[in-house]
């Protein structure tokens, strides 16, 4: 036998083999298949996509079905939204029709069983889980993790979103927050994740932070106590009394909500995660600004701030007061301040004294005044004999009074009285 002889009758032989080998796979396949029942479960290839359906291949002698309900846990519009052709596939038999040739199977079920052991171990760990937001409903978002997941409205973002419509299709991070498979119930949150990575930041940029650094920052919100403003990516207070110079009556008086600002850091508080801030401390104070701006001597223009006892405090300029003492308010005596002025009057005064290093301004109203004209020193000689007759003339009861043109004498004015005390 010739060599060539040989070599034909051996791959004759290889092919016979060959085809007899895939004849019982392919018979071991039919017979295992042969043998389905309800529950089975198998593997197939999605062949065929339609609407309402998708056509697997398992080796049978017909192909199987997977209606648009059971391919996914929660509602699609296509079949095409949850496989694609060519694709293999894990499928529990739903039902088995010969006489009709119709072989349904589910792939929702084996997502299903599939995703509690693994949501169980998610939910144990902690493990961060990337999804698909499936569809928007009222309340929420849902999610297809095997099993119909979903996300309160109220855990999605770090903030308010008032409407969802466009998170469709979105992919969010995720953590399991509730799991329980008796009532077919998984809660999700996206914002423990943001929350925490919020965290991290935050303590990373507190870490990086000293007193008295200036830094620029945005206004976030207002409140009736300050604005809080984001110097990238945390928040700092800036409380009412460190935005301005002057005195601020609310927060929305000097800033809004999105204005870029300067703040110089006041205080870091890693432990308790509070920054303090001031917008006033990272401008020139007004003191600084005043500096050349007045001299001893100089008439100025101010407003009555506040009343002391001890006189008035009036404002020259923006943030700087100085103090009018009791006794130069008016070039007659007065009690108290407030028997000449009142808070928010406009009053003109004389620099009597400028000290910008110590924030000390001293200054009369009545300086600026004309002093009113004493009478002549005869005048007021015979004004105060006068004022003094009376009580020289009650020590004597032989002396008569006279007020207007009534006339008497004390045993005249007071005698039934003295009758009564003997």
């Amino acid at each position: 036998m010739s060599e060539e002889t040989k070599i034909q009758e051996s791959a004759v032989e290889e092919a016979v083999s060959q085809e007899t080998e895939a004849e019982t796979v392919s018979q071991e396949a039919l017979d295992n298949l042969v043998s389905l029942k309800k529950g089975d479960t198998v593997k197939g290839t999605i062949v065929k996509i339609e609407d309402n359906q998708a056509t697997v291949s398992l080796g049978y002698k017909y192909d199987g079905v997977i209606p648009l309900r059971e391919l996914s846990a929660v509602q699609i519009g296509s079949a095409s939204d949850a496989v694609q052709i060519g694709q293999e596939v894990e499928l529990k038999v739903v039902s088995i029709d010969d006489e009709k040739e119709k072989l349904v199977l589910s792939k929702r079920l084996v997502d299903g069983e599939n995703a509690w052991e693994q949501l169980q171990k998610s939910f144990e760990s902690g493990e961060v889980l990337e999804v698909t937001v499936a569809d928007v409903v009222k309340g929420g978002l849902v999610i297809d993790v095997g099993v119909r997941g979903f996300i309160p409205a109220s855990m999605v973002e770090r903030h308010f979103v008032e409407d969802f419509s466009d998170y469709k299709g979105r992919t969010l991070r995720v953590k399991v927050k509730e799991l329980d498979q008796e009532n077919n119930k998984v809660i999700l949150s996206q914002k423990e994740v943001l929350d925490e990575e919020f965290e991290q930041s935050k303590q990373a940029i507190m870490a990086s932070l000293q007193a008295g650094q200036e830094l620029e920052g945005t206004v976030q919100r207002l409140t009736p106590f300050g604005a809080f403003v984001d110097i990238g990516g945390v928040d700092g207070l800036v409380h009412v009394s460190e935005l301005s110079w002057q005195h601020v009556v609310h927060p929305k008086d000097v800033v809004s909500e999105g204005d870029k600002v300067r703040v110089k850091v006041l205080k870091v508080d890693p432990s308790v995660g509070k920054i303090s801030l001031s917008i006033k401390a990272a401008q020139p104070g007004p003191w600084e600004s005043a500096a050349g701006q007045f001299n001893t001597g100089d008439i100025v223009t101010g407003t009555v701030r506040r009343l002391v006892n001890f006189g008035a405090f009036v404002e020259i300029a923006p943030g700087v007061e100085g103090l009018v003492h009791i006794s130069q308010i008016a070039h007659r005596h007065i009690a108290t301040p407030q028997e000449v002025l009142k808070e928010g009057q406009e009053v003109q005064a004389k620099v009597l004294d400028f000290n910008p290093a110590e924030k000390r301004v001293s200054l009369s109203i009545k300086e600026t005044e004309e002093a009113p004209e004493q009478a002549p020193r005869s005048e007021r000689s015979e004004r105060s004999e006068r004022s003094r007759a009376p009580k020289e003339e009650l020590n004597n009861p032989n002396v008569s009074l006279s007020n207007q043109s009534m006339s008497f004498t004390l045993a005249e004015r007071f005698g039934d009285k003295l009758s009564k005390l003997k």
